[in-house]
């Protein structure tokens, strides 16, 4: 279940960037070589690498604290398994 979670705030992540990639693309509209494309989202990366340091997108202790209450109850392998 975690790995979905992770699995899908990336994505939701990406697609933002790649967004704010093509926003700021749009404004330029013409680059005069490949180096300055580069050079534009090199600098989106490393503003938004900052953003992300700043502040958590995802909480982890709700999380935790499920998966300590899902690990406390017997799971539906453990039943089958005790009552053979």
């Amino acid at each position: 279940m975690a790995k979905l979670v992770e699995t899908v705030l990336n994505q939701v992540l990406q697609a933002q960037v790649n967004e704010e990639i093509r926003r700021r693309e749009r404004v330029i509209r013409i680059f005069p070589n490949d180096a300055s494309a580069l050079r534009l989202i090199g600098a989106l990366l490393a503003e938004q690498n900052e953003v992300w340091q700043e502040r958590r997108y995802f909480d982890m202790s709700q999380f935790h604290e499920w998966k300590a209450e899902q690990d406390k109850k017997p799971s539906a392998a453990r039943r089958l398994s005790h009552a053979a």
